[in-house]
This record gives C-alpha cells, sequence and structure tokens, in this order.
C-alpha cells in the first residue's frame, strides 16, 4: 500500500486534466472553424460568428472551473449551443455531435471510475508487492 507519509492518488484530479485538455482541443477546434462561419455563415461579424467566438472563449475560461461541481453542466449547455447551431450552420452543429459524443463518453468514464473507486477496485487502491 502507500506509506504514512505518502497520500493515495486521486483519480479524479487526473481526469479533470482530461476534462480541461479536452476543453482546450475542443476550443482550438471551433476556433479554427471561424474561416468556415467567414465564407458560409455570412461573415464572423454576423450573430452566427459572435456565437462561435463566444463558445470558443467560454471554453478556454471553463477550463479553470473544472473544479466545481457546476463545470459539467456548462459544459454540456456549450455542445448544446454548438449543435443548437445546425439551423444557421450545419458544419458547427457538426463539431458540436462529434464533441458532445466525446463529453457523454467521458462522463460516463467518470462515473465508472467514482464506481470502482468506491468499490475500492482500482489498480491504485491495490496492496503492491
Amino acid at each position: 500500500m502507500t506509506s504514512p507519509s505518502q497520500k493515495p492518488k486521486d483519480p479524479m484530479k487526473g481526469f479533470r486534466g482530461v476534462m480541461s485538455g479536452t476543453l482546450i482541443m475542443e476550443a482550438i477546434t471551433v476556433a479554427l472553424a471561424l474561416p468556415v462561419v467567414n465564407k458560409l455563415g455570412g461573415g464572423i461579424s454576423t450573430a452566427t460568428g459572435w456565437t462561435v467566438i463566444a463558445v470558443a472563449v467560454l471554453l478556454v475560461v471553463t477550463c479553470g472551473f473544472v473544479k466545481r461541481p457546476w463545470a459539467v453542466p456548462v459544459i454540456l449547455v456549450l455542445q448544446v449551443v454548438l449543435v443548437a447551431l445546425v439551423f444557421w450552420l450545419p458544419a458547427i452543429a457538426v463539431l458540436g455531435g462529434i464533441f458532445l459524443a466525446v463529453w457523454l463518453w467521458l462522463l460516463w468514464l467518470r462515473r465508472d471510475v467514482a464506481r470502482r473507486l468506491a468499490a475500492g477496485t482500482l489498480a491504485s487502491q491495490q496492496p503492491q508487492p
């Protein structure tokens, strides 16, 4: 096991890093869609362009709050906003759909890790030989 001076590893701390990394990758992907908005969505200065810019900025800002209990609902709302852009620019909605699937998978993984943590079956909870 661990020595008295050594704390056990927190698997959720690592998961928060995965969440932050995913948010940054998504923000980059959404920001890279701005040329598409410029070409097909009527320009960046339209409501669609400003919405895409706002979502990209909010994704980056949300990275600083992944510890908070309200972070996951905010992330899911941002995904829904991207999917809702299907009425204005379907290409952006495809990105929202892909990342919504990624987030649902990550949340399923988080639930599985929490369940295994409670049951004591994580590899970090097993005695070391």
